[in-house]
Order: C-alpha cells, then sequence, then structure tokens
C-alpha cells in the first residue's frame, strides 16, 4: 500500500495541536479569523453545556480550525488531550456511506442493484426488491428487529445478520424513510464484506484504504490498545423527544434489544457497528468529510471520483420521517440539509448527526467540511443547539 501522509497538509496529521494560552483552557489551532469560532465554543463551557469537546473546521483542504477542552471523563479526573477519541455514534453513517461510495466507484456494487443479489438470504419476507440505495437512505420496509432477543446480539456478526434477513417489513419498502439506528449498519457491513474481493468489514475497508494511508483517526470498533484514549460518555439528561409513538419507533428506539448491550462498554467499543460505535477526534471528521466537500479529495488525495460522490449525496427521499420526529431528506447514507439550517446556510450541504450532540457536515459550495464531538449528551436526535452554534460561527467568518 503506497504511503499517503505525505499528500496531506501537516496540520490533518496526529500531530499534537499548539497550546493558546489566550483562550482559558482551549488549546489548538484557530486560523487567522476565525476566533469568534473559538468564542463559541468556549460559551458552549461556559454555558454549562460541555465536559469535554472538539470542534474542527476545514475549507479545500486547509484545517481552520482545531480546538478541544474540557475533560474526558465525568469527574474531570482526565483532561481531553490531543489524541482523546469519543464515541460519535450516528456521524459514523456519514463515513460508512462514503465507504459503500467508495465500493460503488470501483463497480463492486451499484447503488440500484437488489442486495439480495449479493445476500440472497436478505430476500426473505418480501425484500427481494430492496436496494443498496433503499437502505442507506433508510426505506427498507424495517428499522431493526422485531422479535425479542438478548441485546448482546448485536455484537455477533453472523447472528445479526441472520435475523436482520430474516426481518419482516412493517411497511412497503420505498414508501418514504423510516430511520434505523442499527440496522443501517448490519446492512452496509454485510453487503461490503459481500462484493470486496477481500471480503473486508466497512471497517477494514476504511481502515485500510484510506484511513491508516492518511492516518486520519477515525475508528469503526477501537482496538483494546487504544482504549485509554477514549472518552467516556455522559448520557443526556431525559430522553429525546420522539414524537408520536408507532410500531417503527418502538422496534427502532424503545425495545429492550433496540441497541447492543449486556456485553460491557469494553466489547462495545471493540465491536464494528458501522451505524453507532464509531470513535473519532473532530479532525477526524471533518478530514474524512472532506470528500463530500471537496469532489472526492481529502488533502491532495483522490479517494473518490466527482460522479461517485455526486451520487452518493443524491436525494434519494425526503419528508416525514416514520421514526424520527422530522421532515428530514437523506442522500445514499447522508442527510441532507436543504432549507432545515441545521448545518449551516447552504441547502446542498450533507452531513450527519449522532445521538447526543455529535455531528460531521460538509459543504460541496463552499468547500467546507466540519467535525464536532463531546462527551456531554444532550436530549436530541438532530441539530444540536452546541453544534449549531459553532457552524453558524463558522460560516459567519468566511
Amino acid at each position: 500500500m503506497p504511503d499517503l501522509r505525505a499528500a496531506l497538509p501537516d496540520r490533518l496529521r496526529r500531530s499534537t495541536p499548539r497550546a493558546m494560552s489566550d483562550l482559558n483552557t482551549i488549546k489548538g489551532h484557530v486560523g487567522e479569523g476565525f476566533g469568534p469560532v473559538a468564542d463559541a465554543f468556549k460559551a458552549n463551557f461556559d454555558a454549562g453545556r460541555e465536559i469535554g469537546a472538539g470542534f474542527a473546521l476545514m475549507r479545500d483542504g486547509e484545517v481552520l480550525v482545531d480546538i478541544y477542552a474540557g475533560a474526558a471523563d465525568r469527574k474531570g479526573a482526565r483532561a481531553w488531550a490531543a489524541d482523546t477519541i469519543v464515541p460519535v455514534f450516528s456521524t459514523g453513517k456519514a463515513i460508512t456511506a462514503l465507504v459503500m461510495a467508495w465500493l460503488v466507484d470501483r463497480g463492486r456494487i451499484a447503488y440500484n442493484a437488489p442486495i439480495a443479489e449479493i445476500w440472497p438470504d436478505f430476500a426473505a419476507n418480501g425484500k427481494e426488491t430492496i436496494t443498496l440505495e433503499m437502505a442507506l437512505a433508510h426505506q427498507t420496509g424495517f428499522v431493526g428487529v422485531a422479535e425479542e432477543m438478548d441485546p448482546g446480539l448485536w455484537l455477533d456478526r453472523d447472528e445479526i445478520e441472520a435475523r436482520i434477513a430474516a426481518e419482516k417489513l412493517t411497511y412497503r419498502p420505498g414508501e418514504g424513510s423510516a430511520y434505523q439506528p442499527i440496522s443501517f449498519g448490519v446492512i452496509a457491513d454485510a453487503v461490503a464484506r459481500r462484493v470486496d474481493a477481500k471480503s473486508r468489514t466497512v471497517s477494514g475497508l476504511l481502515r485500510e484504504e484510506i484511513t491508516a494511508p492518511l492516518d486520519i483517526d477515525f475508528q469503526i470498533g477501537v482496538p483494546e490498545a487504544d482504549h485509554h484514549r477514549a472518552a467516556s460518555h455522559v448520557l443526556p439528561p431525559r430522553p429525546a423527544d420522539l414524537g408520536a409513538m408507532n410500531r417503527e419507533t418502538q422496534i427502532a428506539f424503545l425495545k429492550p434489544w433496540s441497541s447492543p448491550g449486556r456485553r460491557g462498554a469494553a466489547a462495545w467499543r471493540s465491536a464494528e457497528l458501522p451505524a453507532a460505535n464509531a470513535h473519532a477526534r473532530a479532525g477526524a471528521v471533518a478530514s474524512l468529510m472532506q470528500a463530500y466537500a471537496c469532489a472526492g479529495r481529502i488533502g491532495r488525495t483522490r479517494i473518490l471520483s466527482a460522479e461517485a460522490v455526486g451520487e452518493a449525496m443524491r436525494p434519494r427521499v425526503a419528508g416525514p420521517d416514520r421514526v424520527l420526529p422530522l421532515d428530514i431528506a437523506f442522500g445514499a447514507g447522508v442527510m441532507i440539509n436543504r432549507e432545515s439550517g441545521l448545518l449551516g446556510p447552504e441547502p446542498s450541504t450533507v452531513g450527519h448527526y449522532g445521538f447526543g450532540g455529535s455531528c460531521g457536515f460538509a459543504d460541496p459550495q463552499a468547500g467546507l467540511s466540519g467535525g464536532y464531538v463531546m462527551n456531554r449528551q444532550m436530549d436530541v436526535l438532530v441539530g444540536d443547539e452546541r453544534a449549531i452554534a459553532l457552524i453558524n460561527a463558522a460560516y459567519a467568518c468566511l
């Protein structure tokens, strides 16, 4: 594998950002003219909304902002460091979508290909026409595992794939979206392993083809040797508002087995759950989101063709979601901003929010990408006020 690190600007590598004594405990890099972003970051801490956090902003491969502050644990015993990583939950879906675009770009599968063509068991119970793009746009006709199971089975790849393949529909595939918090990643991973020549997982493809060559600190499934770098997240003060309850919402979020559990934090951190347990620095999120903002390039390295990126960002569905209490639009695995303002002022911006507040975004008009990570979760599903304040401050500086 060629060494691609030399193709990146120095600030994209894992070097320690320089300290900034004029911003109290905030450390990192703030480019000229972007002081208001650091001010907004500090305001989140001053208002008691943060424990530890990081924010990064890039434009056309240049690092404009890469800052961090606070504590990596609730008690404040461990400072947030330059190499601290933290769970970003569903923000990782945008990166999983990037891996799927990589496979499509190389002709391993087409977005409009029925999944059952490469995963025959998936055809069970009326799912034979569901395509890859329908799965990535949350249009499969089901949202998770409806029948009771041990929540630890989410960490058992063979078992959970068998259950997803056998799942029954709750609505007609393709008729609107119904957000899939965890099964999105199971499907993507199953497809990736079946079409990749080396049978690599989403995590393996991301690591071997993108993050390792470019030295980007984003991991789906954290090796035990890196667990000490991970910040511990603090759960929201109250459950998020899920709106009116329906069967899809209950299966997606409210069943005891709706999300992984019962195996311990270390097992969860180490598992490969492409939809839910990516760990990263803010700078790593911003770096990977460059591919969407810069027509397939990360730094000076082309990861995808411009055509593949455009196809990944093309809208597949828009309107009221059956699970999230939102009117939302999806491309092939990314949320599309439209006029929502959740990812800044540009309608064509794409990205994803993660449970509790993290987000990654990419504006292809401005060549701008960013990442926000934190360990104090709030009771929001999409559109955390801390992230929105940082994004708005960033645009005001352009």
